[in-house]
């Protein structure tokens, strides 16, 4: 190999490193503004220190809380019931949205029941699942199933039914049945709208489950947050906000990644 072409492929790899650095830098720009800007506001005098203390004294209280093992408790009581609900609403949701979506007239007999559901508030109903399941785990990861399920089934029906119908036809005129049809076209191509009812749920997942858990839990992100709050322990209150945040993130990648490789056939990167 020659001394030229060695030299290209370095420039290129280091051109390559500093194109992704800089994406990596462009994206974070806006987070580290804001907080700058959350340190120096206290700190200024600007507002209340009390109220919305500097970002340094969060980070002060996660660290402290993280040594006592006082955040991971709480944070794996909330994964947990996040987790679980949310898997619970997608095994349950994608195959009755499939099933919807491919049996139109049982869809359409069906809409006006799932638009009702999709449109009650799952808050509205946190003391209905209390008086009925108890102020226990089950209340809480059914609350998130709730939530998360709607979004899945709906999308899902959208996705199959949106399938292009050159494509449909086009396997049928090379002979394939109902079957094959659906596993080898249909399904292939509802995945993306499928994944967006599942990143939309995943959302749901958390936000749901936080306002259940600062009604009656003794452990969990919410309970954390509603009790620091009460004892105007406000750092830890917002130790606890940015971990539901971090959590959140963390989810939604992870349904990024899977989708990612669930649509590699489409091109996605």
């Amino acid at each position: 190999m020659s001394t030229l072409s060695v030299e290209s492929k370095r420039g290129f790899s280091a051109a390559s490193f500093a194109a992704a650095a800089w994406r990596a830098a462009r994206g974070s720009i806006a987070v580290i503004a804001f907080l700058a800007l959350w340190e120096v506001l206290p700190r200024a005098g600007w507002v209340d220190a009390t109220f919305l203390p500097p970002f340094s004294a969060v980070l002060h209280a996660l660290f402290e809380m993280s040594v006592s093992g006082e955040l991971g408790a709480n944070l794996l009581a909330s994964a947990a019931r996040a987790a679980s609900g949310f898997a619970i609403a997608v095994a349950i949701g994608v195959p009755l949205g499939l099933f919807l979506g491919w049996y139109r007239t049982l869809a359409d007999l069906l809409n006006p029941l799932l638009e009702i559901f999709r449109n009650t508030a799952p808050l509205a109903l946190l003391p209905v699942f209390v008086l009925v399941l108890g102020m226990g785990e089950t209340s809480k990861v059914s609350m998130v199933v709730y939530s998360c399920l709607w979004p899945v089934v709906l999308n899902t029906v959208s996705g199959v039914r949106n399938v292009d119908p050159l494509l449909v036809r086009s396997a049928r005129s090379m002979g394939l049945g109902p079957l094959r049809l659906f596993v080898k076209v249909v399904l292939p191509a509802s995945v993306p709208a499928v994944f967006t009812g599942i990143r939309v749920a995943g959302a749901y997942s958390i936000l749901v489950l936080i306002a259940a858990e600062m009604v009656g839990a003794k452990a969990g992100l919410g309970y954390l947050v509603n009790y620091s709050q009460y004892t105007f322990e406000i750092p830890k209150m917002y130790a606890g906000i940015v971990t539901l945040a971090v959590l959140g993130l963390a989810f939604n990648h992870a349904v990024v990644i899977v989708e990612r490789r669930l649509t590699a056939w489409q091109g996605n990167r």
